[in-house]
């Protein structure tokens, strides 16, 4: 009987790194010599963040499409879903949970003011 031979198997592409925010130059509080390069990396580490949460309120926005009525675009267990799984990221993260649950609630809060203020727009179609 021939041996079997086997096949190797296609070598799949290393996944690109992300860049860490450091890397494109933004300096980590660490390395702030005064308030202007901390000012700096603030507004470095904000342009990262907007786009974010631009794509955030537009899948919030999205999801109006799926719910029935004005009133049921808020789920308070969802709020409560979104602030324990951030608290456990911040607490992972070593920083304030609380600074946290209190930046998402108001996050929450302007989100879902802006899906209720289109709701009726978006099921006009």
């Amino acid at each position: 009987m021939a041996a079997a031979t086997k096949t190797p198997k296609p070598q799949s592409k290393p996944k690109p790194k992300k860049k860490e925010p450091w890397a494109r130059g933004i300096k980590r509080p660490e390395q702030c010599k005064n308030l202007l390069d901390v000012r700096a990396a603030i507004d470095a580490y904000d342009d990262l963040l907007l786009p974010l949460l631009a794509q955030r309120l537009k899948l919030v926005m999205s999801a109006a499409r799926f719910k029935p009525s004005v009133k049921g675009v808020v789920k308070k267990d969802r709020v409560e879903e979104i602030v324990v799984r951030v608290r456990k990221a911040a607490a992972a993260l070593g920083v304030s949970v609380d600074c946290f649950e209190y930046t998402y609630r108001h996050l929450i809060a302007a989100y879902t003011r802006e899906e209720q203020r289109n709701w009726p727009r978006i099921h006009k179609r």
